[in-house]
Parts: structure tokens; C-alpha cells; sequence
């Protein structure tokens, strides 16, 4: 996943606006006491979307991914900005830092990747350890209505001057999970296209498993919020943000 589908990821995603996404993290991450100067590891970084404008507004950032061709792209547009952001080739379900950080992040549907409630368990988990105290874990989810409603059963598609892709899914409702099939054809100099395909499988967890899930890897002070809004989900929402605490540590008596 995410192998030479990372050379257009960009191209593909050219519509989101992650400046303003990471502003929304840095205003979510502030209501948790966590600042600009504070150290924050974003797992499922991709390329680097929003890890380096967060880097920029003066968080020290960590990116994390398993695809190194991704983690390549991301290095780049640090580096061309002057940024020393690092970036790690990681299992997100097995995170493990040098040092432990004030927040881990999982942004742009990087939980819906985790398809087991083990995995999701090894996720909060080592997020946790990696963790201090009074720190937070923040991340986003693409709802059970995005994925069942408006991506599943369908195919879309998309032509522009250097990339034409085509997608299609399929919902399994039984499992909650989301196949999701893509072909894309890159455009070369030379006027001929290249084609590549990604295949991809997305799970939709419901409100009840996160919670429980965080509760028991031991957070606290857990919020749900709606796509880009510091307030309550809608029902339809197609976004939840989702923010949890790790408790302070009570001093021994």
C-alpha cells in the first residue's frame, strides 16, 4: 500500500486545504495544554501534509509511516523548507520513539487502516507508551456513513492533465470494512500513461468502540468532535476528531 501510488498522492489530494487542518489539530491540541514547542509524533503521516505545517507553526514534529516512498516525499518538502523535521519508518501499531512525546496524532483516516480490534488495541496502546504524562492523543476517522453511504458500492473518478484514476468499492456489512480499488494512469513526458493500482481496505469503527477502546488503554478526558468544528458530531457527520488525555502521574504517598 502506498508504494508508487505516493509519487501522485499529492496530485490526488491537491483539494485539501492542510494548513487550515493543521491549525484545527494545533486549536484541538491547545485545549489539552499542548503547544507550539511541544514535541508531537503524527503516525500515518503520508506525506507529510500536515507534519511539516505543523513543524512551521513550531511544534517539533515526528512523522511516522510505513510506506518509505511516502516518508521520502515528506522529507523533501521539510528539507526545502529548512525544516530538521524527523521522519521514521514505523508500524504505527508497534510505535516506539526514542523519547516520549506531549501528543501522537493519526490524521486523515489513518485508524480507519487498523481493521482489527487487536490492531486498534496495539495502536492506543503503544501510543500511550509513548505518551507523557498529561499529554494527549489526537487523531481523525472517516464515519460508518462516509464509508458505508457515500464511498461504498461506488466508483469514482477524476481526469486531470497528468493523472486519470478510476475507484471503486465495495462495503462488506457484516465486517464494516471498505475494499477500496484503484487504477490510475500517470501521464509521462513522452505522452504515453503508465498505470498503477492500489488496493486498499478501510474499517468504520463506531463511536462506542473508540471510546472503549482509549478507556482501556487507559485515557481519559475523551472528546468527539465534528468534521472541523470544535463541537459535537452531527448524526451524518463524515469526520469525527477525536481527542483523549493521559492521565498525570499520582504521586506515591
Amino acid at each position: 500500500m502506498y508504494t508508487s501510488f505516493a509519487e501522485v498522492y499529492d496530485e490526488l489530494m491537491a483539494d485539501v486545504d492542510y494548513p487550515a487542518w493543521a491549525r484545527f489539530y494545533a486549536e484541538i491540541m491547545g485545549r489539552y495544554g499542548i503547544r507550539p514547542g511541544a514535541r508531537v509524533c503524527e503516525c500515518a503521516c503520508g506525506t507529510g501534509g500536515l507534519t511539516v505545517p505543523l513543524q512551521r507553526m513550531g511544534f517539533v514534529m515526528t512523522g511516522v509511516d510505513l510506506s518509505q516512498e511516502m516518508l521520502w516525499i515528506a522529507a523533501q518538502k521539510a528539507r526545502g523548507l529548512g525544516l530538521n523535521t524527523v521522519f521514521v519508518k514505523q508500524d504505527m501499531r508497534q510505535l516506539r520513539l526514542h523519547r516520549p512525546v506531549n501528543a501522537v496524532m493519526a490524521t486523515c483516516d489513518g485508524v480507519n487502516y487498523l481493521l482489527t480490534e487487536q490492531d486498534l488495541r496495539a495502536f492506543f496502546g503503544a501510543a500511550h507508551d509513548a505518551i507523557l504524562p498529561g499529554g494527549g492523543l489526537f487523531f481523525d476517522v472517516s464515519t460508518p456513513a462516509k464509508l458505508e453511504h457515500t464511498l461504498g458500492n461506488r466508483t469514482l473518478g477524476e481526469d486531470t492533465e497528468r493523472v486519470t484514476y478510476m475507484w471503486q468499492n465495495r462495503w462488506h456489512t457484516r465486517s464494516r470494512i471498505l475494499d477500496l480499488s484503484l487504477c490510475i494512469f500517470v501521464k509521462e513526458k513522452d505522452g504515453r500513461y503508465r498505470r498503477m493500482d492500489e488496493e486498499q481496505r478501510q474499517r468504520a469503527w463506531t463511536m462506542e468502540e473508540l471510546h472503549t477502546a482509549l478507556k482501556q488503554a487507559g485515557f481519559t478526558d475523551i472528546a468527539f468532535y465534528g468534521n472541523s468544528r470544535l463541537t459535537a458530531p452531527r448524526p451524518a457527520e463524515e469526520r469525527w476528531h477525536v481527542a483523549a488525555r493521559k492521565q498525570e502521574e499520582i504521586p506515591q504517598t
